[in-house]
């Protein structure tokens, strides 16, 4: 059975995105825990990040940093942290997190509630940023 990323890169499943190439796409996540925080999947449905194969591994890293840069620019932030943890979706994925408190980077926190009105303006800006 497809994940539910895998139906959000069919277009089964609307996604606030924000960068997208042949083999990867970045959307906002729809319970962050900064504003900002966004996923970074492969196309491709593998269910582990170190199950990838090598080079798509590698090409994943260089499209996370672009969309990196990209929250860098347009969300204020000390950095963008990087946290992998893969239990959530079986689909191997990457948070990128803004964040101006370490405790931000705990994908366990509570959540923030933003309004769609919200995240479809910082999928717009980090977007154009990218």
């Amino acid at each position: 059975m497809a994940s539910i990323f895998t139906k959000i890169v069919n277009g089964e499943i609307p996604c606030y995105k924000v960068a997208e190439d042949e083999q990867f796409l970045a959307f906002l996540d729809i319970n962050p825990t900064a504003k900002g925080h966004t996923l970074v999947i492969p196309k491709k449905e593998v269910d582990y990040l170190f199950d990838l194969e090598d080079a798509l591994l590698a090409d994943m890293i260089v499209f996370a940093k672009r969309v990196a840069k990209a929250l860098d620019k347009t969300m204020e932030c000390k950095r963008v942290g990087v946290l992998v943890v893969g239990t959530e979706v079986p689909h191997a994925h990457i948070h990128l997190i803004p964040f101006q408190k370490e405790r931000q980077m705990n994908i366990s926190a509570p959540k923030l509630a933003l309004s769609s009105e919200e995240m479809a303006e910082i999928a717009r800006r980090i977007a154009a940023a990218v």
